[in-house]
């Protein structure tokens, strides 16, 4: 039995079409898409800043002061009295409308705010007249895990009628600024509360 031979035309046509191919390949890559290149990452947009709260205690309406900034009226204390002394003439202050009016006797306050690093400060002066010196109010507050025993708001101001600012750093963990007061002698009192957010 005889094979058949393959015609030699078509074993050239084959091979000229494998070199056309092999050929081409490289212009077919060259011009085949290069992949989309991936978009940048669009930046976060930035935290809204938060603003500086200030809660003037003993007023029930916004409070501005001598230097136009503007206070809260007096909230987040769980109890205690409140009460103002027009009159009294307050040194060791540029603001000393603040300190005409006071929360007293009262053993908590809080202010939730986001989590993170803020300075609280505590404006306090001494204008009760049953006060006469040093030693006839003392009280012990703490700020969230700082604690201030046998606070004496005669000795830290150098008297009545002056204020004095306490200033303490703080970080919150939990959502919510604790500020707690504990009586020894008389009642605890307080004339404003700043709480500052850390830049």
């Amino acid at each position: 039995m005889h094979r058949k031979k393959t015609p030699r035309s078509l074993s050239v046509v084959a091979s000229f079409i494998a070199g056309l191919l092999l050929t081409a390949s490289p212009a077919l890559a060259a011009a085949a898409p290069a992949p989309a290149a991936a978009a940048p990452a669009k930046p976060a947009e930035p935290a809204a800043a938060q603003k500086t709260i200030r809660i003037k205690t003993g007023v029930t309406e916004l409070f501005k002061d001598e230097a136009g900034v503007t206070w809260l009226p007096d909230q987040g204390f769980a109890d205690g009295e409140t009460t103002d002394r027009p009159g009294a003439k307050i040194a060791n202050t540029k603001t000393p409308s603040l300190y005409l009016t006071e929360r007293y006797s009262m053993t908590k306050f809080a202010q939730k705010l986001p989590n993170g690093k803020y300075t609280v400060k505590l404006h306090f002066a001494e204008t009760y007249e049953g006060i006469e010196g040093p030693g006839l109010r003392v009280f012990t507050f703490k700020v969230e895990d700082r604690e201030f025993k046998d606070f004496d708001v005669w000795v830290k101001a150098g008297g009545p009628f002056r204020a004095y600012v306490e200033i303490v750093p703080v970080t919150i963990t939990d959502g919510q600024l604790d500020i707690t007061f504990t009586n020894q002698v008389e009642n605890p009192e307080i004339n404003g509360i700043e709480i500052i957010p850390a830049p």
